[in-house]
């Protein structure tokens, strides 16, 4: 009698840790110390700047980089890359602000219209999609024409914006976890529909909606430098990056380092948190891991 072949040994899969992490990424690593950077640049400005970002010189008018003022001078005699430095901190804090109020509005907008019926969730739906309806610079403009200028006006008004993204996100999410068996089970147990949203939809949301706004920040900066490029954001002489560009437009011909300087300090840290928010969602999202 023949001994019984021993069982195939399955290889099993080794977890992903955080420390692979950056390995298996080095994009992703590359981008994350990038946008690092910045986020230093913007803390310790006032260490790190070799002069006061609103200092006018008419004899360091236009001085091309190099020498004293390595990225040169703008028209008014402004060291351009004190600007950039002070004008990462500008771009981070209204971002942070206006994802705090796009997520805040969001998350309260979105579980309502996941948990409610009837004429309520048509009434929160159709406000959705109004929102939706137009683009988030549009509605940026149009918030900016009733508020008027200023750093605290462009937080609110990119904020608003993203109301719906991540509205939109949220109810999707909600939908989700209300179909779950243990969320039925609470019900059933006559236990108040606060509670449940307390200990079992918003702890199963927060995740995923952390995920979004990491994804959301680079959107929030482009709008916010957008208006102000416009010249209806930020006022001079603040050193933000939409208005040192817009105003380096008309010497690029002679001093393109006006606009280029700027410019490509916020076409870098866009690319590097659009990196960063895409490693993040295809790492952490279940929804995107379940297909992997």
């Amino acid at each position: 009698m023949m001994d019984a072949a021993p069982p195939a040994v399955v290889p099993t899969r080794r977890p992903r840790t955080r420390r692979s992490l950056f390995l298996r990424r080095p994009f992703f690593t590359l981008a994350l110390i990038v946008a690092l950077g910045f986020v230093l640049c913007a803390a310790f400005a006032p260490l790190i700047a070799p002069y006061n970002p609103t200092l006018q010189s008419i004899e360091a008018m236009m001085v091309p980089p190099g020498g004293e003022h390595v990225l040169g001078t703008d028209s008014y005699g402004q060291d351009i890359l004190s600007r950039i430095i002070y004008g990462a901190r500008y771009a981070l804090v209204i971002a942070f602000f206006a994802i705090l109020i796009g997520a805040t509005g969001g998350l309260v907008l979105g579980t309502a219209a996941g948990l409610t019926t009837g004429k309520v969730e048509w009434v929160l739906m159709r406000l959705i999609d109004s929102i939706l309806a137009l683009p988030s610079l549009i509605l940026a403009i149009a918030v900016i024409a009733i508020l008027g200028q200023g750093v605290d006006k462009v937080a609110i008004a990119v904020g608003i914006s993203m109301i719906g993204p991540f509205s939109r996100t949220v109810r999707a999410d909600v939908l989700q976890v209300s179909s779950q068996l243990f969320v039925e089970a609470a019900g059933l147990m006559s236990i108040s529909r606060l509670t449940v949203i307390r200990r079992h939809i918003l702890p199963n949301i927060a995740f995923p909606l952390a995920v979004q706004i990491t994804v959301r920040v680079s959107e929030a900066i482009l709008v916010s430098s957008s208006l102000s490029f416009l010249g209806i954001g930020v006022t001079p002489p603040t050193p933000d990056w939409g208005l040192m560009i817009a105003e380096g437009r008309g010497f690029v011909s002679f001093a393109p380092w006006m606009s280029g300087m700027p410019g490509m300090a916020l076409a870098l840290l866009l690319i590097a948190l659009a990196i960063v928010g895409d490693g993040i969602r295809e790492e952490f999202d279940p929804k995107m891991r379940g297909g992997q």
